[in-house]
């Protein structure tokens, strides 16, 4: 026996822009989780309050109302609500990776808090880089946002979120930070459909892949936490004429082993549920003898990654030395 560690990747629906709402739907989860003996569990990209797919959907001035409300029912990382969020992970005694849409002052933020079974927050970022349309609604992330991975009494665990993965510098630091358990957090993704034009890398099957293969590079275990939609909420999200989404349905989340082989059966796309696995994190050694990308399958020589962790800031005051009265 290895050290054991049961992992718990979530795909559910979010209670849409709703945050009281999704607060409690989040404890659920976690209570529920705990119950099955759960140590780690991983939520989906912006979980609270839902991934809006109206910004696709629609035109940024049509958009306007439901955005307003988007911003108004995202969580503040310092609040009565994450406080209760994180009371549930402390009574749990777990260790929770939150996705949420993250509020500070007037702006958002894709963000992933990093909760031990203590209920502290011990790790907080951003998505560097949101994607496409995504960069008209949320902010860069900054400094620590760009370190994945904490060390935890469950090992190193570390999160991305959706076309992170998709970053092959940023996956490169966090292979190189040891990343034992990964969470991919995801928001709801279809498949294509016939006669519907689509990008292919903008599918459920891609980014399963995508996963999959994060899982052998960085022999990591992987939990994909994603969220779906049921038909009744397409409207609630200005998607009635949205061809592309399938409802019920978004879902493809799994688990991983540092081979890259699925340990769980899938659920149904359109099906909300938690999928469990019990994790030998030494096995995490066993794929690095063979394919270990910064040891000894690397050339630091010849390729290297230069990291700049420091944040960047609007306003930077520099002292006046000469003016001391």
């Amino acid at each position: 026996m290895g050290r054991i560690i049961r992992v718990a990747a979530v795909q559910a629906e979010p209670v849409w822009n709703n945050l009281q709402g999704a607060v409690d739907k989040t404890i659920s989860i976690i209570q529920s989780a705990a119950n099955e003996g759960a140590n780690v569990i991983g939520f989906p990209e912006v979980w609270i309050p839902g991934f809006p797919w109206s910004i696709w959907s629609r035109g940024a001035v049509e958009n306007t109302p439901y955005m307003n409300e988007y911003f108004k029912n995202s969580l503040e990382r310092e609040s009565p609500e994450m406080d209760r969020i994180r009371l549930a992970v402390k009574e749990a005694g777990m260790f929770c990776v939150l996705g949420y849409s993250e509020r500070n002052r007037g702006s958002l933020y894709m963000a992933q808090t990093f909760i031990d079974e203590n209920g502290d927050i011990i790790h907080h970022r951003r998505k560097m880089k949101p994607t496409h349309i995504e960069r008209g609604y949320w902010g860069d992330g900054q400094g620590e946002s760009i370190r994945p991975v904490a060390n935890t009494s469950f090992g190193n665990i570390g999160a991305l979120n959706c076309w992170e993965h998709l970053q092959p510098l940023l996956k490169y630091l966090e292979y190189s930070q040891d990343v034992e358990i990964h969470v991919a957090s995801w928001p709801p993704i279809w498949d294509k459909q016939e006669g519907i034009e689509w990008a292919d890398h903008m599918t459920a099957e891609m980014s399963t892949k995508i996963c999959q293969t994060m899982a052998v590079e960085g022999t990591c275990f992987v939990l994909v936490c994603t969220q779906v939609m049921s038909e009744e909420s397409k409207k609630k999200n200005n998607l009635e004429d949205f061809k592309f989404t399938q409802c019920p349905g978004g879902g493809f989340s799994m688990i991983f082993d540092a081979f890259g082989k699925p340990l769980v059966k899938a659920l149904p796309s359109g099906e909300e549920g938690i999928l469990y696995a019990d994790v030998d994190l030494d096995l995490k050694r066993q794929a690095q003898q063979s394919l270990d990308v910064v040891g000894h399958y690397s050339r630091p020589d010849l390729l290297s990654l230069t990291v700049n962790a420091t944040e960047a800031r609007p306003v930077t005051r520099i002292q006046d030395n000469n003016n001391s009265h």
